[in-house]
């Protein structure tokens, strides 16, 4: 089974390739759905987060207020680490689990939507990396119209990685800097060549 990796930093377009490998037709597991389920209420994740940054981070019906969240980890890279260090593990015992649940369907490509690839795992855990990227000013126009303020924005972005490291470590880079047709066109290319790409 090929094992591929989609990665970008925040409002580079991720997220929208990844929409359209899962209407072409593969399946992805996103990172984004499993903080989701692991924070779900009731979860012990979720106790972990109350206990190290109070009730506070709670809405009234017990969920995660993500909001308050945000803004107490993106204040101070510390508390960041913090959460980090409570979530991921969560995170990767359950894409653990899915994995082996498309195996055992008979995937043979499995495609992991992760933002935070180069910050929290390693590439080489993975088969083929794509990245998708986008000039700073447009991501940072896209949080600003996602209603964050500039220093939201700032602090958001500040928080991972600088794009050219990871262009360098990826083995296909779709560039998100032109309309959304161009995006997909260059998304379409990729998708109709990964079933020629044999698993390392």
């Amino acid at each position: 089974m090929l094992n591929v990796v989609i990665t970008g930093n925040v409002a580079a377009g991720k997220s929208t390739v990844a929409d359209w490998f899962v209407r072409w037709g593969l399946t992805v597991i996103a990172a984004d759905d499993l903080v989701r389920e692991v924070q779900s209420p009731g979860t012990k994740t979720l106790r972990d987060i109350e206990s190290r940054f109070g009730r506070d981070v709670l809405l009234p019906d017990g969920a995660l207020n993500r909001a308050a969240l945000r803004k107490k980890v993106l204040a101070d890279p510390a508390e960041l680490a913090s959460l980090n260090a409570i979530v991921h593990p969560a995170v990767a015992r359950l894409r653990a689990e899915r994995t082996e649940e498309a195996r055992a369907r008979g995937e043979s490509i499995v495609v992991n939507d992760i933002p935070l690839l180069f910050e929290v795992l390693r590439p080489d855990n993975f088969d083929l990396v794509i990245l998708v990227d986008a000039p700073e000013r447009v991501r940072k126009r896209r949080l600003l119209e996602r209603g964050l303020t500039e220093d939201e924005a700032q602090r958001l972005m500040a928080s991972q990685l600088p794009a050219g490291p990871k262009r360098e470590q990826s083995h296909i880079v779709i560039d998100n800097n032109g309309g959304l047709a161009d995006l997909e066109k260059r998304a379409r290319e990729v998708w109709a060549e990964l079933p020629n790409t044999a698993p390392r």
